[in-house]
């Protein structure tokens, strides 16, 4: 495995491409920059837009998260038109290696990195040694991913599609939102309910059956209307969002036997700030019948660090195969 530097370091989102650079093995990651991804035609052209702000410096070695799955050289997103070939990437680069994985995968790989000011408890005990981690993050997606512990390396991330298995209600009026998103688009997904459209389709479904009238709302409206509390819908919305990321959060603890602790990314929870309801999260993360005791000590974060997925590309260089 290649470790060359300097290093172009990317997360690509459906929204923005973060960028930065490091010079060096061990040194702190530089020129931090963050482009909107509908300002470039492409990854490439992004890419290169970046580039070209730091002179004739180029890079070896790449290593970029990308929202959406990887499962071959050719990669398409999926909450933005961008499609790319890994191999004219690197070429159209120069580059000695390129490696391209899931954008929580490569936030995943940052979890060891983390310091406790880049986290805010939201309840649990405290996490079990060498055991499984888990990561969800409602952004412009609903990335999911996790560390298990392994024989020849500390962890290994996971790369999946959490975010696109179907959610579930707990409660009556979780059914009827539910039933309405249906009938609007037949699977329902977690990433519906948990994401930046997620929480329009939320205030939009809240509005239907309530009998209200729907407002046009972008996701920033129901945060600052909930912010604010100014709308009832907005705050309901925030609410049942508050819900359902517990519930699933809870589900995937489960699933991964995170005894290790559940971290939550994206840029969506630190922005809800005090419109999110930390005590209904846990409450809905714990809710599992029989298993309430098994969830109830199991330690919850919001990673509050800006750009910890660049990180975690770089240390995804150093231990994962090309």
């Amino acid at each position: 495995m290649s470790q060359g530097y300097p290093r172009l370091l990317g997360d690509i989102g459906g929204t923005n491409a973060r960028w930065a650079w490091q010079p060096s093995a061990g040194s702190p990651l530089q020129d931090i920059s963050v482009l909107p991804c509908n300002a470039s035609a492409s990854l490439q052209e992004s890419a290169s837009s970046y580039l070209a702000g730091r002179g004739p410096d180029r890079p070896r070695s790449a290593a970029m998260g990308i929202a959406t799955a990887v499962t071959g050289d050719e990669v398409s997103m999926t909450n933005n038109a961008w499609s790319f070939s890994i191999a004219a990437f690197k070429q159209d680069l120069g580059l000695e290696r390129c490696l391209v994985i899931n954008d929580f995968t490569a936030l995943a790989m940052s979890l060891p990195a983390l310091h406790v000011s880049d986290l805010l408890a939201i309840g649990g005990g405290v996490a079990v040694a060498d055991s499984p981690i888990a990561l969800i993050g409602p952004g412009t997606g609903l990335g999911v991913s996790g560390l298990m512990p392994g024989a020849h390396a500390p962890f290994s991330a996971l790369s999946g599609e959490g975010g696109h298995a179907t959610v579930a209600p707990t409660d009556d009026m979780e059914s009827e939102l539910l039933a309405c998103l249906r009938r609007r688009f037949g699977h329902v997904s977690a990433e519906r309910v948990l994401s930046g459209a997620g929480l329009i389709n939320l205030y939009q479904s809240v509005c239907e059956v309530n009998g209200s009238l729907v407002r046009a709302m972008e996701a920033s409206d129901v945060t600052d209307h909930a912010l604010a509390q100014s709308d009832p819908a907005c705050m309901q919305a925030v609410r049942l969002f508050s819900s359902f990321l517990g519930n699933v959060a809870g589900n995937l603890a489960l699933t991964l036997g995170a005894r290790g602790g559940v971290y939550v990314g994206g840029g969506i929870v630190p922005r809800l700030g005090s419109a999110f309801d930390a005590c209904l999260f846990r409450e809905r993360f714990e809710a599992k019948g029989r298993f309430e005791d098994y969830l109830r000590p199991i330690p919850t974060w919001v990673i509050t660090a800006s750009t910890p997925a660049l990180v975690g590309a770089s240390r995804a260089l150093d231990v994962m195969p090309q």
